[in-house]
């Protein structure tokens, strides 16, 4: 039996291409939706915010590091509209798990071999 789950990411990151290469190797069928191809609706944002708070937000990433002060003060819905490269990816809705990123952690929720 296949399991499936919803992944939000940008195609062309190489993590979130690791994942799901990784996580339909071990019997996920993974929905992936591009967020700067395919960009969220103000609600599925906003819903991406309730569900992971401000940790949707990747203050790592290039795209963080190059906004002005008053980008990065905007709300969080509002700033993956302007700029869905600063989403944290990738985002996992798996049932009833919420999993930022490619880690130790997110693997073992998934049941993928580290």
């Amino acid at each position: 039996m296949s399991k499936t789950l919803q992944m939000y990411g940008l195609s062309h990151c190489s993590t979130c291409q690791k994942a799901i290469e990784a996580l339909e190797g071990h019997g996920w069928n993974v929905d992936f939706r591009d967020v700067q191809k395919d960009p969220l609706s103000e609600a599925e944002r906003a819903r991406l915010v309730t569900e992971w708070g401000d940790k949707i937000i990747n203050r790592a990433s290039l795209t963080w590091r190059g906004m002005s002060e008053e980008e990065r003060a905007e709300d969080p819905v509002a700033m993956m509209g302007a700029k869905p490269s600063v989403m944290k990816r990738p985002a996992i809705a798996a049932d009833d798990q919420r999993l930022l990123g490619w880690t130790a952690n997110v693997k073992r929720a998934l049941d993928v071999p580290a």
